[in-house]
């Protein structure tokens, strides 16, 4: 007789993308290729492509909250991962739904610039996101041109000017901050992450790859997925972990993205490369 096996229940709560390279279908990509049980709640209806966005529509607030209330209502949810949010009520939705039943992990991932350097959300949704959603997040993951957007300065263009940056998103209140150096000129893509004990620099050898799609949604569905599977009573060094396995399993999709021929633009990393 078969048994049921117990494995970690996941939820994105992004933008679509149809060309299933970021947003909500490269989420649950990730979340399911790192052994969870990825759900959705969908935040806007993006027309999209690998070459830029050419429309957002934002999914009405009530919406979204009767997604999250019917789905929370019925599964467990061990992490969470925000995306795209257009909107200040739409994060106060998110807020109280995910407040009243909290899941161990939120990670957020502040997407407000795409990687066409498209700017996807307005100024009252970009001060809903540092103010209502950052405190409420265990994880947040800015790149550099997110991170500019948050403090309403200029994007650093060095990793002194990174590390200059980074007391100001700490003090947005979540306890660990991933900030993505992918947007650094040189051979490497340094990370600069910041913990309850101190901050440490997660450096990687970049990949020659045109193939960007959807890298920071990936970063942060894996870490989504690594905390996910982490025992009730993970110490910090365990979350440091999880955040530094995510970042060389991103780091592997990236170079085995070369496998992939999607669309005319810049391509989606490979998500399942352990799988084919």
């Amino acid at each position: 007789m078969s048994h049921a096996v117990s494995i970690p229940h996941t939820l994105t709560i992004a933008g679509s993308d149809p060309s299933g390279g970021a947003g909500l279908q490269g989420d649950l990509k990730t979340l399911s290729a790192l052994g969870t049980y990825a759900t959705n709640v969908i935040t806007a209806v993006i027309a999209q492509n690998t070459c830029g966005v050419r429309e957002v529509h934002p999914v009405a607030a009530e919406s979204i909250r009767v997604q999250l209330d019917h789905l929370l209502d019925d599964v467990p949810i061990d992490a969470v991962k925000i995306g795209m949010v257009a909107s200040r009520e739409v994060a106060e939705t998110l807020r109280e739904a995910l407040e009243a039943r909290r899941p161990r992990w939120i990670v957020l991932d502040p997407v407000m610039v795409a990687k066409s350097g498209d700017i996807l959300v307005d100024e009252a949704g970009i001060s809903a996101v540092r103010d209502v959603l950052v405190p409420l997040a265990d994880v947040i993951t800015p790149n550099l041109p997110e991170a500019a957007v948050l403090l309403g300065v200029e994007p650093p263009t060095s990793a002194d000017a990174m590390e200059a940056m980074l007391p100001a998103l700490k003090q947005l209140s979540a306890p660990y901050v991933l900030l993505k150096g992918g947007h650094l000129d040189g051979d490497s893509c340094p990370d600069l992450l910041a913990s309850p004990g101190g901050d440490r620099w997660l450096p990687a050898p970049r990949i020659d790859t045109q193939n960007l799609h959807g890298t920071g949604c990936a970063l942060s569905s894996a870490i989504a997925a690594k905390l996910a599977h982490l025992p009730q009573d993970a110490d910090e060094a365990q979350v440091i972990d999880a955040i530094g396995d995510a970042k060389r399993w991103l780091h592997q999709a990236l170079d085995a993205s070369r496998r992939l021929s999607v669309g005319q633009g810049r391509g989606p990393v490979h998500h399942f490369h352990a799988w084919w």
